[in-house]
């Protein structure tokens, strides 16, 4: 189980003198992890803890508030996936107006000699910190040398020639509809968790109840029917088929929910905080012209999904972890 710590004053001393990755990792997609596998190579040669960096909320969001980037990986899935690829600790800064009005001196000083005695810093090639983005790559390698820490930097991770994989494309492909293209930029299958909450039960009426869950408004993704894993708080996967949306056959203007159809389930799922995993995009959100439109449509993605997922592998070796544990 990872550490999340929030402020340096709570790191043991055995995480201190280690190796520290640097960013805000939203997503920990591909490009995430080719600086987390390299720090955490660079840990296991030296034998040294192991260490994430990041900061929260995300500094956009403390800037320029209105134009904050919806979240992809809020700060506990975040450190769940950091675990996953055997992160022992990840130090999750709180980001204020006097956090982000640090020299770039003081950030060097304060934070990582002071608070990690750090060894090795892992991080961008574009990392830039302190007030007014004072310190950059050339500047955390200068510091690094006098001040007796290795800094490695780790280019830019790209799935062509030209596209840089980044969290700011993968909320363009979830909004798109995409969810293949996001989950391959990912690295694993995009999932969100929230608590099951009580619904209208409309779905117990048709023959398809659901376990219905509010996501937060800014969730990057698109209306629509998708194939999914369910989660439950003790690790039992069952398979099934969610709506996401404002259901415009039932109501005018709806708050959008995710409502998923567990299959081969019967019991109660009220209160627990389950997570979705997101496996393939079906179709588009549709308004019926009646409930038996909607009923035999419904029939329908239940078989496609069934199909789908019998059929679906895991990504990768860290999607498998995240899904089925272990």
């Amino acid at each position: 189980m990872i550490a999340r710590i929030s402020s340096l004053g709570a790191l043991d001393g055995d995480l201190r003198g280690g190796t520290v990755a640097i960013g805000n990792f939203d997503g920990v997609h591909r490009g995430h992890q080719a600086v987390l596998e390299t720090a955490r190579a660079a840990a296991t040669r030296d034998g040294t803890p192991l260490v994430v960096l990041t900061f929260e909320p995300h500094p956009r969001a403390v800037f320029t508030p209105d134009r904050a980037p919806a979240r992809i990986t809020p700060a506990p899935m975040k450190a769940e996936i950091l675990g996953a690829l055997s992160f022992q600790a990840v130090v999750e800064m709180p980001f204020t107006l006097d956090f982000a009005a640090l020299s770039a001196d003081q950030f060097i000083d304060d934070v990582l000699v002071g608070g990690f005695g750090v060894r090795h810093v892992v991080t961008g090639f574009d990392f830039h910190f302190g007030a007014r983005r004072q310190g950059g790559p050339a500047f955390l390698m200068e510091a690094g040398t006098t001040r007796g820490f290795d800094v490695i930097l780790v280019d830019a991770e790209r799935d062509t020639d030209i596209h840089v994989i980044s969290s700011s494309r993968i909320r363009e492909e979830l909004a798109a509809g995409r969810l293949d293209h996001a989950n391959a930029l990912l690295g694993y299958r995009y999932r969100v968790r929230a608590p099951v909450v009580q619904g209208e039960r409309l779905g117990r009426t048709l023959g398809y109840p659901t376990a219905n869950m509010a996501l937060p408004e800014e969730t990057p993704l698109a209306h629509g029917i998708y194939a999914v894993r369910f989660i439950r708080p003790d690790g039992a996967i069952h398979d099934g088929v969610a709506s996401f949306g404002r259901r415009p056959t039932v109501t005018e203007d709806g708050a959008p929910l995710l409502e998923t159809f567990v299959f081969d389930f019967d019991g109660d799922l009220y209160g627990e905080e389950a997570t979705v995993c997101l496996v393939a995009f079906q179709r588009g959100e549709e308004k019926f012209d009646d409930l038996d439109a909607l009923i035999a449509q419904m029939k329908r993605d239940e078989a496609t999904a069934r199909a789908t997922l019998e059929a679906i592998a895991p990504l990768s070796p860290l999607d498998a972890k995240l899904t089925f544990g272990g």
